[in-house]
Formats: C-alpha cells, sequence, structure tokens
C-alpha cells in the first residue's frame, strides 16, 4: 500500500486505540466531506498494516487501510467498486 495504485487514495482519519493499542476509524475525510464510521464490518491484517471494510454515516461501504508503523491511511477503491485488495 503505497498510495502509487490509482485505487489508492491517501486520507485522513480520526482514529481511535483500543486496549489493545491498535488504531481503529471512526471517522474519515472524502473529498472534503467528514464521513462517520457507523460500523466496522470487517478487518484483517496485511503484510503492512490493517484493512478494515467500513459502513459510513452516507450508507456506504469503504475500505480503509492503514499503514503501518506510519499510521498512513489510504482509501482502497471508490464506493461500488471492488477495491485492489481484499481479506485473505
Amino acid at each position: 500500500m503505497s498510495g502509487e495504485r490509482s485505487d489508492e487514495i491517501p486520507i485522513r482519519v480520526a482514529a481511535w486505540s483500543g486496549s489493545r493499542g491498535e488504531e481503529e476509524p471512526r471517522r474519515f475525510e472524502l473529498e472534503g466531506r467528514e464521513l462517520e464510521v457507523v460500523e466496522i464490518l470487517d478487518r484483517w491484517r496485511e503484510p503492512h498494516g490493517r484493512a478494515f471494510r467500513v459502513r459510513a454515516g452516507d450508507g456506504q461501504s469503504y475500505l480503509l487501510f492503514c499503514q503501518e508503523p506510519e499510521l498512513r491511511w489510504w482509501l482502497m477503491g471508490r464506493p461500488g467498486e471492488p477495491p485492489g485488495s481484499a481479506p485473505g
């Protein structure tokens, strides 16, 4: 997850560290709009970070990726499009 693929969009995310110290997205900014994460639908680890399938306040689902250890966040694909990464 480098931001170099066309389906990777760098985004700003407000995250919370749970009891395990791992970041979880709470809201994110996309195209000038702030979207609240209303539900984490799925989560999994990848070699360079953690991926989250979330449902946002606009009713859409999004795939967010947190690159570790830098804590850089990426949106993978666009709503309604298959992302470049899927749970393994």
